[in-house]
């Protein structure tokens, strides 16, 4: 692999002097500088990132750690940070896996925007007292170098169920997300909120994983167990449309045998008939404000943690919980 040494070599010039021309310093004169470009091109000589970012102390690139890149939610989480990124004279990496975690503590990256839970808690609070700068969006850390910027979970979710028990329905089945997420677990602590107040309603939780076969799996449940109409919150929509796919082979309709209410207010959400009932949010927002609170802490300027606020959206997936008939005593 060429070297500034090599250049320095076949131009006939000290190592110091390729490296002013290579960087475009003014200490060398423009017939100088040409010169040793063309024997770079020669030898084509390839710039090492690292040792540069050693030596200039930034990357000018931000990481974004994600555990999924499947579905609109991320497509848009990034898609936000991206316009940020480039606006500000930053690019932008996307990275999954245990191996990319190296490239935060080798500065590889001048900070990290974290979605993604094979990072623990204790490894994020150990890079961030090495003064790396880190957004955490999936959980709530305490650190000069780390700014929280949450989805408002426990909000949506008490919409959702507050929606569905405002409806008239007195039994709720709720499909949560896997154990370790952060959102499923806030989103089902304001849904046990909501239970401990309206207690004439019978509550059950059914396991999920955040994907279409979660809902499916929840449909089969819903069916076996299916007497009169229920109410479902599906803690997320693509868990909604795997329960609806799984329903269409039935005589059961949603919105009618099975009222059904979603998280996210995904773009195939908003084509579905009936039309689904969910909790929406800026997804393009939320990624934008990431990277803008990353780019100002790496700046070295105050900032405070930020939440993305939710809005329910009603859809003809719910409607009216049965009617019962009224109880008389002597």
């Amino acid at each position: 692999m060429t070297s500034i040494k090599d250049i320095a070599k076949k131009a006939g010039v000290s190592i110091s002097t390729v490296s002013y021309a290579l960087n475009g310093s003014s200490k060398v004169t423009d017939e100088t500088r040409s010169r040793i470009l063309h024997v770079a091109n020669e030898l084509n000589y390839i710039p090492n990132a690292a040792a540069r970012t050693l030596k200039k102390k930034e990357s000018r690139i931000l990481g974004v750690f994600l555990t999924d890149f499947r579905g609109d939610v991320y497509g848009e989480l990034l898609d936000g940070m991206k316009e940020v990124c480039n606006s500000q004279g930053y690019d932008l990496i996307v990275c999954s896996g245990e191996q990319s975690h190296r490239m935060l503590p080798e500065r590889m990256i001048d900070g990290a925007v974290i979605l993604d839970h094979t990072f623990s808690s204790e490894e994020l609070l150990k890079h961030a007292q090495r003064n790396h700068k880190i957004v955490v969006l999936d959980r709530e850390l305490e650190h000069p170098n780390i700014n929280q910027v949450l989805l408002d979970n426990k909000a949506g979710a008490t919409l959702a169920t507050e929606y569905l028990v405002e409806q008239g329905h007195k039994k709720i089945y709720v499909v949560t997300g896997p154990d370790d997420s952060f959102d499923s677990i806030q989103r089902m602590k304001a849904v046990n909120l909501v239970a401990s107040r309206a207690d004439d309603v019978e509550w059950i939780e059914l396991p999920g994983d955040f994907k279409k076969s979660g809902g499916e799996r929840a449909a089969d449940r819903i069916i076996q167990e299916y007497t009169e109409p229920v109410a479902v919150f599906c803690l997320n929509d693509e868990m909604a449309i795997g329960l609806c796919n799984r329903l269409a082979d039935t005589d059961f309709t949603i919105g009618e045998h099975v009222h059904l209410i979603g998280f996210d207010h995904i773009e195939l959400s908003r084509y579905m008939q009936p039309r689904l009932a969910t909790i929406d949010y800026s997804k393009r927002k939320w990624g934008a404000l990431a990277a803008e609170q990353l780019i100002k802490i790496i700046s070295g300027e105050a900032v405070e943690h930020e939440r993305i606020y939710v809005t329910l959206v009603q859809g003809s997936s719910v409607g009216r919980g049965p009617k019962r008939s009224m109880m008389y005593t002597n």
